[in-house]
């Protein structure tokens, strides 16, 4: 009897339900009335509920992801978005591309990621939520100037913007279009489910993009 005790007990412990049903099943059946593996009995059907129930949350979780990610899909697919994904994309954690307010409606808003990138002095800017009407110059607005920017060269008049493309060349874009506009065109691409716009100061972009070139062409 203290073998079928120990064994159920260490197969609850480990999670082995129906394993663990089964110990004790054999227990009573040698001796019905035992107190201790009736007790055990009624904690492995008390947590065999309590793990039903999870499962079938969970079971729902994952139906819930997979409406919402084939929604998702549909909607960039609609607005002919171009995705590309690496082997090793970054960890953007809990910022991603989603559909707001209803994530399970393609006529929703879409919102992405975006890093504004400074490639003249290695700096960056992060934006977890950039809506697809919002502009550029939108969130350039608040964000420039920039606090490192000493020599005063990143102005919202003196700026251009550039993204890359599927060839994986460049292609400037308007800052006073839409985001939407601007992946939409056929010309840009979202890499990793993040977009990249580069910002350079307009009396700098000539240098830079001879450099990307030179760079591309090594």
């Amino acid at each position: 009897m203290k073998a079928y005790y120990r064994s159920a007990s260490a197969l609850l412990a480990l999670d082995k339900l129906p394993e663990a049903k089964d110990a004790v099943y054999r227990g009573l059946q040698l001796e019905p009335n035992n107190g201790s593996l009736k007790k055990l009995s009624t904690q492995i059907e008390s947590r065999s509920a309590t793990k039903e129930a999870l499962d079938r949350k969970a079971k729902l979780e994952r139906e819930r992801k997979g409406k919402e990610s084939f929604t998702l899909y549909a909607a960039l697919k609609a607005r002919g978005i171009l995705l590309k994904w690496s082997k090793k994309p970054p960890d953007l954690e809990d910022a991603g591309i989603h559909l707001s307010p209803d994530t399970m409606s393609p006529t929703s808003i879409l919102v992405f990621p975006v890093v504004l990138l400074y490639p003249m002095h290695s700096q960056s800017d992060f934006i977890k939520a950039f809506a697809e009407k919002d502009k550029i110059i939108d969130h350039l607005s608040y964000i420039l100037p920039l606090p490192w920017d000493t020599a005063k060269e990143y102005k919202l008049g003196d700026v251009e913007c550039y993204m890359d493309t599927p060839t994986g060349g460049l292609i400037k874009v308007g800052k006073k279009l839409s985001l939407l506009n601007v992946l939409a065109n056929g010309k840009t691409i979202v890499m990793d489910g993040l977009v990249s716009i580069h910002v350079v100061p307009s009396k700098l972009a000539g240098r830079w993009i001879e450099d990307v070139k030179s760079k591309k062409e090594k």
